[in-house]
């Protein structure tokens, strides 16, 4: 499904006099210690950038008997202690008191189940997890970022620790000319407007042919004028996928160029058939250390663009 119909100043504003209407809110999933530091400092960039609520969240692992009667608390003092060691957490990390913008939030149960339902209940823009803990505990780790990332309404934010995102300058944007490319660039517009960003869409070529012929350059040529009617600057990359898998081009081009934020879009065939988001968006996710921005297959973007 390509682009079929156009992104016009219209549905921008509708999208704007949508957010308008309510109080919006981004939910951040934070463990005390060095992998919840760049989950929490990316939401305070965002939750600033956009004048959003902050949700701060942890999510135990229920509590064995041992647990309780060892330590001769309750279940309640046992969530009341969590809460408390976040809060401090939040308050060491940013040096920013808790306020009526940052709400923490501590729950018990498994932590894909509560993200996902989290991510279901249109409380949230979209949710901030961190991907660098499976370099060291691997396909597992993975897998469960994979199933936030696919069963999930609103779109997931996945950050890393060792990439620290002062601001946001360039937004990379890998497009398909199969794919519908409008909710991804109604996201785009809104980031690019909120931190003066450039957008940069990077289109692959799988032929030999000119690039200003090709179908590929052509549609992004045509995203780059909506873009630019938005008052945006955009540039477009054609890459050469002749001899290598797209993925690998893309994750080529982000390791050289190193954009602070990559928006990618989760396969519609895959989401609608089996709920796996599939190798192509999983390897930019993982592959990289880059903020990546995904979002998720909607029929209509305006009845999912800020739920």
């Amino acid at each position: 499904m390509g682009l079929s119909k156009p992104l016009d100043i219209k549905t921008y504003k509708q999208t704007q006099l949508r957010m308008s209407s309510k109080k919006h809110s981004i939910l951040a999933f934070v463990q005390p210690g060095m992998y919840g530091k760049q989950v929490l400092r990316e939401a305070l960039l965002l939750q600033q950038a956009f004048g959003f609520r902050l949700v701060v969240l942890n999510v135990l692992k229920p509590f064995s008997f041992f647990e309780k009667t060892l330590g001769n608390k309750s279940e309640a003092n046992l969530l009341y202690e969590a809460k408390d060691e976040l809060a401090d957490f939040v308050t060491y990390t940013t040096n920013i008191e808790q306020s009526n913008d940052i709400r923490i939030s501590v729950q018990i149960g498994d932590m894909e189940s509560v993200l996902i339902e989290k991510a279901n209940t249109g409380d949230f823009e979209f949710i901030i997890l961190d991907k660098s803990r499976c370099d060291i505990e691997g396909p597992d780790c993975k897998n469960r970022i994979d199933k936030i990332i696919s069963e999930s309404n609103c779109p997931i934010l996945t950050v890393h620790k060792d990439v620290g995102v002062p601001e946001i300058k360039n937004i990379v944007i890998p497009i398909d000319i199969t794919q519908s490319t409008k909710k991804r660039l109604l996201w785009a517009i809104f980031f690019a407007k909120k931190f003066n960003a450039k957008v940069t869409i990077l289109s692959m070529l799988n032929v030999k042919v000119s690039v200003k012929t090709s179908l590929a350059y052509k549609n992004a040529n045509k995203i780059r004028k909506m873009l630019s009617d938005q008052d945006i600057n955009c540039e477009i990359k054609v890459l050469n996928a002749h001899e290598k898998e797209k993925q690998e081009v893309i994750l080529d081009y982000i390791e050289q160029e190193q954009p602070q934020l990559v928006i990618i879009r989760t396969h519609q065939q895959s989401i609608l058939e089996s709920k796996n988001i599939g190798a192509f968006v999983s390897r930019i996710v993982h592959g990289c250390k880059v903020p990546v921005f995904s979002v998720n297959y909607t029929p209509d973007p305006l009845k999912s663009f800020f739920l």
